[in-house]
């Protein structure tokens, strides 16, 4: 079932603003310039518009960086799911050697030595600055990135007239050929895990074969050990999704249309119209809006 997107009730405004502030923050990592920004970028809905991220000294990422918007709903952090919630899921980055390269202590250690910050937290939380407000901040921010206000959204408030002919017949494509299966609630996806080729296999036919068994592309078997979910990853979230190109784990799909017909043949076994292509585009299209107050 798809379902609209609602603003989170009872974030605090200034832990908000606080968190916006470190997440612009190029001084959490090691070489003073990669904030959480450079690869949850909003000139990008969110993400950064490359395959994989780029990090301190341009070190280069193996993973395509999802958008950070709505991600407080998702049910769990990273494509493999590792991290159970955003407070967990921002160790990785900060601590990571390719990404932030730095460490809690030094983040600590930066924020502590700036007046403006030492003021807020002491307005905020009435302490100095410590991991566990730090994380507070950051996730309160994060979690008000909430895209509210799609015509997607006002069709299913009750609008009628919010998608046109083709967006609507696009919706019903959606239905029909069961993608909504997987990408469901409100943000069509990030609800669930599912293998990368349920029906047909993904890399024997569209990969080198020697590329299955690359540890990237492996999935949760990374975190579990179990072949049952070897190329399983977190399904993404569809919100904003025709401004988060390059697509998959790896950003090796370039363009939309074509992650569409990829998607529809190996998750489903079905190769679709150019029209069909064209209409599934059309409606998710209508998924696009701004988090307010960004």
């Amino acid at each position: 079932m798809l379902s609209p997107l609602e603003q989170p009730q009872g974030l605090n405004k200034k832990k908000v603003a606080l968190g916006k502030q470190l997440f612009f923050d190029g001084g959490l990592s090691s070489s003073g310039f990669v904030s959480c920004a450079s690869c949850h970028n909003p000139q990008f809905a969110g993400a950064d518009n490359k395959p994989v991220s780029i990090g301190v000294e341009g070190r280069q990422g193996t993973r395509n960086a999802p958008s950070v918007y709505n991600s407080g709903f998702n049910f769990r952090q990273f494509w493999d799911g590792r991290a159970v919630d955003l407070a967990h899921q921002m160790d990785g980055p900060i601590t990571n050697a390719v990404e932030m390269n730095s460490s809690w202590s030094a983040v600590i250690e930066y924020v502590s030595h700036s007046q403006n910050y030492l003021d807020a937290f002491k307005n905020i939380y009435g302490s100095a600055p410590t991991q566990a407000l730090i994380a507070d901040a950051l996730v309160e921010f994060q979690s008000s990135l909430v895209t509210t206000g799609s015509r997607f959204d006002q069709y299913l408030l009750g609008d009628n007239t919010a998608l046109n002919e083709e967006e609507l017949e696009g919706l019903d494509l959606f239905h029909q050929l069961g993608c909504s299966s997987c990408h469901q609630g409100r943000l069509l996806g990030g609800n669930l895990y599912e293998k990368l080729g349920v029906v047909i296999p993904y890399y024997a036919t569209d990969r080198k074969a020697s590329l299955a068994d690359n540890e990237n592309d492996l999935g949760r078997y990374n975190i579990t050990g179990d072949p049952e979910h070897m190329y399983e990853f977190k399904v993404p979230s569809l919100r904003n999704v025709t401004k988060t190109a390059p697509y998959l784990h790896d950003g090796s799909v370039a363009s939309l249309s074509e992650m569409i017909r990829l998607m529809a043949y190996h998750q489903l076994g079905v190769r679709l119209e150019t029209e069909q292509v064209n209409k599934i585009e059309a409606f998710l299209a209508t998924l696009e809006a701004e988090p307010s107050g960004i």
